[in-house]
């Protein structure tokens, strides 16, 4: 479950990360609300799978889903750069999680 949570937490983590953009500096009310009631919910759930998790791998897989999904949605929604060098550190990255999923020895 605890897994679970921290997949869910990274997934809201990069819903705020891409509704910053959109909230425009938070100038934006309906887009910034969403934006920090995405953060809140994922800060929530990162913290209730922590109890479980070691807190560096909890981290860890949190941080990296948001920063590989934010680079990705970056891509398609802001036609940001999808250099080869790019795509093959978000891939890295993915890795990195999956690899810490697999050697973690919580749930």
């Amino acid at each position: 479950m605890a897994w679970l949570l921290v997949i869910v937490a990274g997934l809201l983590e990069i819903g705020w990360a891409i509704g910053m953009k959109y909230a425009e500096g938070f100038t934006r009310l309906v887009p910034s609300l969403w934006t920090l009631a995405g953060l809140t919910a994922s800060m929530i759930l990162l913290a209730i799978a922590a109890r479980t998790l070691p807190i560096g791998t909890a981290y860890a897989v949190w941080t990296g889903i948001g920063a590989a999904g934010t680079a990705l949605l970056g891509i398609w929604l802001f036609r940001e750069p999808a250099s080869f060098t790019r795509l093959l550190c978000i891939a890295l990255i993915i890795a990195g999680v999956l690899g810490l999923r697999l050697t973690s020895s919580a749930e």
